[in-house]
């Protein structure tokens, strides 16, 4: 068996993407052979976080504790060097094959009660390529009799094709950026990006020498925007390259700047997370589900222009 288990592919035209049993981690996107994704070795881990699910919350939870109605609640130190739990609880399950097409591929798992999680959940992912690019899907379903706040996340490293990341440039939807300790909690609310080094929200400088593992929020459409989606990019100054779009409940994107990502060097995680780090302690955004409720959201990458 391979480390990151069955390797469950997908096609549409000239597309290609992979997804892995493990994590039902997105493991490649492409385009024409063009990639539009970091990769990795399927018989190792991804390396750091790249694909994952980050459910049912993205990001950290500080000294992996928070409170439900009342009960004090410990999660596993899953980030131990800074006393935090971090990405949720399904990076490292074995996710099942729910359906799957040509084009598409739908994975579920279960979120079992367990220390520091009271409520048993279903989460589904369904990637799906269209004539756009690729399409991802998530969902919760409460299985238990509790309603529950969670959050969604994801773990792309999206890239500009053969462009070095250096080289690219990057735009956010985004209008705040969260202010963070040494253990990257939050140590304020956000403030706005204008007139700070931290406003991508035009084309600026290369990335070259930039160091970034940072929370961005206000993240919403354009007033304009036919589809309403958040939008992402990293692109080259001719304008090709990716888009990151998703759906307006992913208010916030978390950018992170990996110097050593295996066989590429540096490498850009831009992660779309429908709450700040630390929501279940701040409850900053998250989301509820009731029992026997299902909530889904949205997100993908396409081919720039």
């Amino acid at each position: 068996m391979l480390v990151s288990g069955e390797q469950f592919e997908i096609r549409r035209g000239n597309a290609r993407a992979v997804v892995t049993e493990v994590g039902a981690t997105l493991r490649v996107f492409e385009v024409g052979g063009t990639p539009y994704l970091e990769t990795f070795d399927a018989d190792g881990p991804p390396p750091s976080g790249a694909g994952a699910v980050l459910m049912p919350w993205p990001n950290r939870v500080a000294d992996g504790r928070w409170t439900f109605d009342g009960e004090p609640q410990q999660l596993a130190l899953s980030e131990p060097a800074r006393h935090n739990a971090i990405h949720g609880l399904t990076r490292h399950a074995s996710w099942l094959l729910a359906d799957r097409a040509e084009d598409a591929v739908h994975l579920t798992t279960r979120v079992n009660v367990q220390p520091g999680w009271p409520v048993p959940l279903r989460v589904s992912v369904r990637y799906a390529l269209t004539d756009q690019g690729l399409e991802v899907t998530h969902s919760v379903t409460n299985l238990g009799r509790r309603a529950v706040p969670f959050g969604i996340g994801a773990h792309p490293y999206p890239r500009a094709g053969h462009a070095e990341t250096d080289d690219c440039v990057l735009v956010l939807s985004a209008d705040t950026v969260l202010p963070v300790d040494v253990r990257l909690l939050p140590s304020g609310p956000a403030r706005p990006v204008g007139g700070t080094e931290q406003d991508f929200r035009a084309p600026g400088q290369p990335l070259r020498r930039l160091r970034l593992d940072t929370a961005f929020g206000g993240c919403a459409p354009e007033p304009d925007d036919p589809e309403q989606l958040v939008r992402h990019a990293l692109h080259v100054p001719d304008g090709t390259g990716v888009e990151l779009w998703a759906e307006p409940v992913f208010r916030w994107v978390q950018v992170y700047v990996a110097n050593h990502f295996p066989g590429r060097g540096r490498a850009i995680a831009i992660e779309p997370m429908t709450c700040p780090p630390d929501a279940l302690n701040s409850g900053v955004d998250l989301l509820r589900v009731e029992p026997d409720e299902t909530v889904a959201a949205r997100w993908g990458l396409r081919p720039l222009p």
